[in-house]
């Protein structure tokens, strides 16, 4: 267990592999539907399993949704599942790891790259680290 409860940092092949692996994994972009619509969104169709896409905060103001595991739940993700959270960068998917845990989910790990991973040296993301830099299936639109 990670120093918050939650289970762990992962790389984004780390939680490839347990999606591949655990046929009761499940993966959450805790993204924002701008960043879900306009970068992309990670893809588990040739594992037949969907991408959840639920909010850790509601756009544009950036306050936590206080329904998030309401709608996590509701998207039939169980807290017996080991439950993979993915963002931008890491730091909004760390926290909503947190919170399910918290709530009783059971194995929460943080895709700490994200999606997008860490800025390069002229400020962008999207070339050093992250789930689409890892060659990793992936979707736009």
């Amino acid at each position: 267990m990670a120093g918050d409860g939650y289970a762990g940092d992962i790389r984004p092949k780390e939680a490839w592999d347990i999606l591949q692996k655990d046929p009761a994994a499940c993966l959450i972009d805790v993204r924002t539907d701008a960043e879900w619509r306009y970068v992309g969104v990670p893809k588990l169709d040739a594992l037949g399993k969907p991408t959840h896409c639920v909010c850790w905060q509601v756009y544009p103001d950036n306050n936590v949704n206080d329904r998030f595991v309401e709608q996590v739940k509701d998207q039939g993700v169980r807290p017996d599942q080991t439950v993979l959270l993915l963002c931008r960068s890491g730091q909004r998917s760390k926290n909503a790891a947190i919170a399910l845990t918290a709530a009783g989910f059971k194995c929460c790990y943080n895709v700490a790259e994200g999606f997008e991973g860490d800025r390069d040296g002229v400020g962008h993301r999207g070339t050093v680290g992250g789930w689409k830099v890892a060659g990793l299936p992936w979707g736009q639109g």
